[in-house]
């Protein structure tokens, strides 16, 4: 990874972990429950929330579809056995294909934006059942890219890896000892056969990482991007990928008629009144 982006280790943790343990917590929650799917974004926010709450309050659910790859369900078992987690599998194949027999048309990028809010739909009732809140799993690489379903896995309560760059969130987990296995495969959702992130994106997540880091924490002009080596095609795709996407990384939009309109007018910390 580029040297800027590395990060310390165990400092990086030990803030995650305790700000995500206080936010939960000031919430009224002691508990949480993520989707995990065998990939390396979702076992890190398993491990980070082992270290926050202890085993005991944390609950793993896998969701595959009837194509997930097996190898998937294999590497979150890894995860589950390492960490001792409470666990439970829920197969969702048979009302994606209930929906989609009246809809054979679909597009793969439907049925894979079904997917995903079908398995949030199970996490946030699994929340109500144990009290629970939902632990995100989307990194700051794929909330800027809108690489990501809109309430499906882009939702959650409290996200530990929002800020973390996919090469962060691939540093942390060596280093945390997630299984070599996740470790090295290509980064995939796992929504049709032979999907990598990569392949659908058009780039690697080394070069949008550094584009990102420049873009964002250095804040550099297009003409200063392309002067650093960064080639006039990533840059306009880049860009004009963060911008069409900014809709999904703010809350729903209310038109406002009062006097105090929620979000707007009637803003509070999260535990206010608690």
């Amino acid at each position: 990874m580029a040297p800027y982006l590395a990060l310390d280790s165990p400092l990086a943790i030990s803030i995650l972990t305790s700000a995500l343990k206080e936010e939960v917590e000031k919430a009224g929650f002691h508990k949480v429950v993520l989707g995990l799917s065998g990939g390396i974004d979702s076992a890190l926010s398993l491990y980070l929330a082992v270290q926050a709450f202890g085993k005991d309050n944390v609950i793993a659910v896998c969701m595959p579809y009837r194509t997930s790859s097996a190898s998937s369900l294999t590497d979150a078992q890894k995860v589950i056995l390492d960490t001792g987690v409470q666990s439970l599998t829920v197969d969702i194949s048979p009302q994606i294909d209930a929906y989609f027999e009246l809809m054979p048309e679909a597009t793969p990028l439907r049925k894979g934006n079904k997917m995903a809010r079908e398995r949030m739909t199970i996490l946030y009732d699994l929340s109500a059942h144990y009290n629970a809140l939902v632990v995100g799993t989307s990194n700051r690489t794929e909330l800027l890219l809108g690489y990501g379903t809109q309430f499906g896995d882009a939702a959650s309560a409290v996200n530990p890896l929002g800020d973390l760059y996919k090469t962060q969130v691939r540093q942390l987990s060596k280093f945390i000892g997630v299984p070599s296995s996740i470790l090295e495969k290509a980064p995939s959702a796992d929504l049709w056969e032979d999907q990598t992130d990569e392949k659908e994106l058009g780039f690697s997540y080394y070069d949008v990482d550094r584009f990102l880091y420049h873009l964002l924490d250095k804040r550099l002009s297009r003409e200063q991007l392309v002067q650093q080596g960064f080639s006039d095609t990533l840059v306009e795709q880049v860009t004009k990928r963060i911008a069409r996407n900014q809709y999904k990384r703010r809350m729903p939009i209310i038109i406002k008629i009062s006097n105090r309109t929620v979000g707007v007018d009637f803003r509070y910390m999260r535990d206010w009144g608690l």
